[in-house]
């Protein structure tokens, strides 16, 4: 296949990799192509190599990178969706399948005139594989790969074409979601990290410094359990308030096999492909701080907890967990915050999107 991957973080070097290493012609679209070298090489968590594959082209030209393109992976973080989307456009084709990686963010909302053009637009729930970027556009380290994929799709009906594409390029099972909400509303990153944001750094204010850099996860603690609990609620709540099949949308809690306060701290401490992964700070004089420019705090926030959020504003299902996470965020990047994802469709049209089933006679999609 002719692919295109958009991105050159852990995620999308990784997918990169393992399609060159099947014979696929994979073009990268990145910022720095003259940081890539001749071959990508593929770690395991020890830095053992698993196996390496030649490059084929790399550019930072959108029209260059999608001249052609069957298929193409978006790996940027969500809050680049719109300008992304925007350069795309113009070259995007009636047939090519874009898929978002994780789907959430609110990429169908973003992308929507990709899909008034012929594309399709899907998203794993979960990425198939936690990677790691070890030297960029060199090598990466791949580390707990998952058992399945599961796919979303608008519309709906292209899901399981691009599942059989996807079960033959990772090697993996890929199960289809009933609709694109169940990707977009997957309490991954957008819970996840959001609470322990909080967690962590609830009295921060500018001025305030911490005397070293904390483990994201190893360091988790019962406050995160707690809130994350609380979110994970809320969020099931919303499912089971909207009038589509969101039963695929599983809990945190049972994600993770945990449903008490302790034992989802333990868990999550304990999770090997976690291991070593330290919360966005920087260093700075005065000791270490938050790094507001991570995609943990611009995506994660902006463009994750606040498009759940949206939808349950819409369907007016109470979030007050949510809500405390988010004016947090708020009062600390309020301009981020004030720029944030917003929803404005109403219902019916919010309903439409996620039921169409096929594509409109002249192969368009429609909203």
């Amino acid at each position: 296949m002719k692919i295109t991957v958009i991105g050159g973080g852990n995620i999308g070097t990784l997918m990169t990799a393992e399609m060159l290493y099947k014979g696929h012609d994979v073009t990268v679209c990145s910022s720095r192509p003259g940081a890539w070298g001749k071959q990508l090489h593929v770690l395991d968590a020890a830095g053992e190599k698993l196996f390496s594959a030649d490059i084929c082209r790399v550019t930072d030209s959108m029209e260059e990178a999608l001249e052609g393109a069957e298929m193409v992976f978006v790996t940027t973080p969500a809050q680049t969706f719109p300008v992304l989307a925007q350069r795309m456009e113009p070259y995007a084709a009636a047939g090519m399948k874009v898929g978002i990686i994780p789907g959430s963010g609110g990429a169908e909302y973003a992308f929507s005139g990709m899909m008034r053009k012929g594309c399709v637009l899907f998203g794993f729930q979960r990425v198939h594989s936690i990677a790691r970027l070890k030297e960029y556009g060199k090598s990466v380290h791949m580390l707990g790969r998952k058992g399945e994929l599961q796919i979303g799709a608008v519309p709906a009906c292209g899901a399981q074409s691009v599942a059989a594409v996807m079960e033959t390029l990772f090697d993996m099972p890929c199960r289809v979601l009933p609709n694109y909400l169940c990707v977009t509303l997957t309490p991954s990153n957008p819970i996840l990290h959001t609470t322990r944001l909080y967690s962590l750094f609830q009295d921060y204010r500018p001025g305030v410094a911490y005397p070293e850099p904390y483990l994201f996860y190893e360091g988790w603690d019962d406050a995160a359990s707690e809130m994350l609990f609380a979110c994970d609620r809320e969020l099931q709540k919303l499912c089971g308030t909207i009038p589509l099949d969101l039963t695929t949308v599983r809990s945190l809690a049972d994600h993770y096999e945990s449903h008490t306060v302790r034992d989802m701290t333990k868990k999550i401490r304990s999770i090997a492909a976690f291991k070593g992964i330290y919360a966005p700070m920087e260093k700075t004089a005065q000791g270490w701080v938050p790094d507001f420019a991570s995609r943990y705090f611009t995506a994660d926030f902006s463009f994750g907890l606040k498009v759940i959020m949206e939808t349950a504003r819409l369907f007016e299902v109470p979030v007050p967990g949510m809500e405390s996470v988010w004016h947090w965020f708020e009062t600390i990047r309020t301009a981020e915050a004030q720029n944030a994802f917003r929803l404005d469709l109403d219902r019916e049209d919010f309903l439409a999107l996620y039921r169409q089933e096929t594509d409109t006679a002249d192969g368009k999609y429609q909203n």
